[in-house]
């Protein structure tokens, strides 16, 4: 592990806004780190708004897809909500079509197949509104680099709003309207929304053709909050507004389908790790295991009885799930140590029997071990397709990009990629690869690192201290949770490893008469470097331990030295 200690920022910022606050000065640091700098900006952090949310009119196309909308609903046309199988996919098709199925009985719902249609928008697809009558498409989380298709869906008299989050390419699609902040000629105030939060603010501004307020949205937000945890994007600005409120749903007043879920995972209070970790995994598991409307439908779904029924019927595909992560991993571990590839600065595994929804998994698990840009190939029909993962700091979709002559197509994030390719491709794009990650890539992204946010000392961690410091949630990309770092740290002589292999550390540290209860994950093989009495430094987050119905604060240790 690479420890990365964040520069100080400026003494006098941190000075007021302490005192402005009237907080101590770790407080007043950690805000500045987040670019809060003054009293108005900590209460929009603290106390999310709903009146942040910007004017959605002020996204480039907004007004052509409420007209070509209205329009649709007062000449009675059919119009299918489209989107992709995975959680920002279902979770924006679940807001779109329940928000117009209370304007127009007249909306369909429709997910591509995973393994016959692939990402994005499909012919088959378009045919299927064309052969159903259906006159208008509104795509969400994908279809902004549909060109060849939505010509074809013109060409059929089939109309396209498309919602989309993700980068454009040099041409935009010719639709009724191309919602997306990313787009260059888009002076929309906040370019990180996810592809349900581009839909969010579709039905934001619909609702006020219908004199409905943001308040009559706001059970649409638990949808929101989902979609924003899942997608990995930036828990800033307006999507740190809405998953703020979000949550607030999710625990207070969730839809049918999410109270079956939550059921089952048996928790009181979620936050948005819990979302992304225990909820999103079901949602996913649908479209990786068996299909992407099988999530919708536990979505939309109001009869609670059917909504439990569809819940058991994800869970068995969630449990399918995990059992095909945890042995096509293993197959990946075994082909890179068989082929003596641990050292390449890329890994790059193919197997044609890898079912295809579970690669995006397997790629995140080998990136965890060996911590390189790293793609999962599959047969796919005629081709080969890939989920690609990236590490910190290494942008994936770029290397891809210079790929792109071995390549069918390609899409997705800075950390996250999807792509097909032909198969006698596959070694002169997996050759390719290597050289252009080798060439670009800055080799002590190769090293994990631990970002320390501040140091501090164990009499720092009060009780007072950590109910502030729970007020920095939602916590996500752009506002992780804070890491500290203390140093000259003993144990008490308690340490010991538990768990199964002995995986996890238990300690109890000390410092200056004031001691801390600990827990490492994964930090056994450490134990030694706390034994005998030796000083160590620790870079840790707080939390609360719950026991026997006593709750204290601990430390969960990210790395020991």
């Amino acid at each position: 592990m690479r420890w990365t200690l964040k520069p100080i920022p400026n003494t006098t910022k941190i000075n007021h806004l302490a005192e402005a606050l009237n907080v101590d000065k770790i407080i007043a640091s950690l805000l500045v780190q987040r670019g809060i700098e003054t009293f108005d900006q900590a209460k929009k952090f603290f106390r999310p708004s709903l009146e942040d949310l910007h004017n959605p009119f002020l996204m480039k196309d907004m007004d052509k897809a409420v007209a070509r909308i209205e329009k649709a609903i007062s000449n009675g046309e059919n119009i299918m909500v489209y989107g992709d199988y995975d959680v920002d996919g279902t979770t924006s098709v679940a807001l779109m079509s329940s928000y117009l199925k209370t304007l127009s009985p007249q909306i369909a719902t429709y997910i591509p197949d995973r393994y016959n249609e692939g990402y994005g928008v499909s012919y088959t697809g378009i045919d299927y509104a064309h052969d159903n009558d259906m006159s208008l498409i509104v795509a969400l989380d994908c279809g902004i680099k549909a060109i060849e298709k939505v010509a074809y869906a013109k060409s059929k008299g089939v109309d396209f709003i498309i919602c989309d989050h993700h980068r454009p390419g040099d041409e935009i699609p010719d639709a009724a309207a191309v919602l997306d902040p990313k787009r260059e000629d888009c002076e929309y105030p906040y370019n990180e929304l996810c592809g349900c939060g581009v839909g969010f603010k579709l039905i934001q501004a619909l609702a006020t053709k219908y004199d409905q307020t943001i308040d009559d949205l706001l059970p649409y937000l638990d949808l929101v909050a989902t979609a924003i945890g899942a997608d990995i994007v930036p828990i800033t600005g307006e999507n740190r507004v809405l998953a703020y409120y979000g949550l607030q749903v999710i625990n207070e007043n969730p839809r049918t389908g999410f109270k079956a879920m939550i059921a089952q995972v048996k928790k009181e209070t979620l936050t948005i790790t819990d979302v992304v970790f225990m909820i999103a995994p079901r949602i996913n598991a649908a479209g990786r295991m068996k299909h992407g409307l099988h999530a919708v439908e536990l979505l939309t779904e109001e009869n609670p009885e059917l909504a439990s029924q569809f819940a058991a019927e994800i869970e068995v595909y969630n449990s399918d799930r995990k059992d095909a992560d945890k042995s096509i991993t293993e197959e990946a571990l075994g082909q890179i140590h068989e082929n003596k590839e641990e050292d390449r600065y890329t890994t790059v595994v193919y197997e044609e029997s890898w079912h295809k929804g579970v690669i995006g998994i397997v790629a995140s698990r080998l990136t965890e071990t060996y911590y390189r840009p790293t793609l999962v190939f599959t047969k796919s029909g005629e081709k080969l397709a890939a989920s690609a993962r990236s590490v910190k700091g290494f942008d994936v979709y770029n290397a891809l990009d210079a790929c792109s002559d071995h390549i069918e197509q390609f899409g997705g994030h800075k950390y996250a990629a999807g792509l097909t390719l032909l198969e006698e491709q596959y070694e002169s794009f997996k050759q390719k690869f290597e050289e252009v990650v080798t060439a670009t890539i800055d080799k002590k992204l190769l090293t994990p690192e631990i970002t320390i946010d501040t140091k501090m000392e164990l009499d720092q961690i009060t009780p007072k201290f950590f109910r502030l410091l729970k007020q920095f949630a939602p916590f996500g990309p752009g506002n992780m949770t804070p890491v500290f770092m203390t140093e000259g740290l003993k144990d008490t002589g308690y340490g010991k490893c538990v768990g199964a292999d002995d995986k996890h550390l238990k300690c109890k540290v000390q410092k200056n008469g004031i001691a801390v209860d600990a827990i490492g994950f994964s930090l056994g093989s450490k134990q030694d470097l706390i034994s005998a009495g030796q000083q160590f430094k620790a870079a840790y987050t707080i939390d609360e331990n719950e026991w026997q119905g006593k709750v204290s604060l601990q430390l969960k240790l990210k790395d020991i030295n």
